[in-house]
């Protein structure tokens, strides 16, 4: 079992580069946002609940997966409602069972991040869009981003089409 652990800041393209390694893998994708909206819509981000229950769901998802051996494409980002750890314990979590968890960063400046933040697609899964809130918690996801385990690749999505990363990381596999 290998598990594809795609993170990034807002913005960077982690769904998008998901989507087209899922097309070109056949590997099913695990969005961030898929239990992120769904815990939402009864716990405020953020609250006890909403972090517990949230972290309780993309572990039991990756747990499963581990133990029926299917390979999957996990998209996450990095900020502080997360416990520092959980990269890790996901990693532990996967190679207990055997498998293999390859971290990939995407990566993109500062002005291209901002741009993107306003892209109406991103009102679809209720995405960060607000550029006063990116900018205030920015230094947050910075520390955030730097306490993640050394990825295997990075990717600058500001300069690698979506296919074009999709494409490394599947060499990579």
């Amino acid at each position: 079992m290998r598990l594809v652990f795609l993170y990034g800041q807002v913005a960077t393209g982690k769904l998008t580069v998901g989507k087209a390694l899922a097309a070109r893998t056949g590997l099913p994708l695990f969005h961030n946002h898929l239990v992120v909206d769904a815990v939402a819509a009864v716990f405020p981000f953020g609250s006890d609940a909403f972090v517990r229950l949230r972290e309780q769901f993309w572990l039991e998802v990756v747990a499963e997966a581990a133990r029926q051996g299917r390979s999957l494409i996990f998209t996450f980002a990095p900020e502080p409602s997360v416990a520092g750890d959980f990269p890790e314990r996901v990693q532990s979590l996967v190679e207990s069972h055997g498998g293999q968890a390859l971290f990939v960063a995407l990566t993109l400046d500062r002005a291209e991040q901002e741009r993107r933040l306003l892209a109406e697609e991103r009102a679809a899964f209720g995405k960060l869009r607000s550029l006063e809130l990116l900018r205030t918690l920015h230094g947050e996801f910075e520390r955030c981003m730097t306490a993640m385990p050394a990825p295997a690749l990075a990717i600058d999505t500001g300069r690698t089409s979506p296919d074009q990363a999709a494409e490394r990381i599947a060499q990579l596999l």
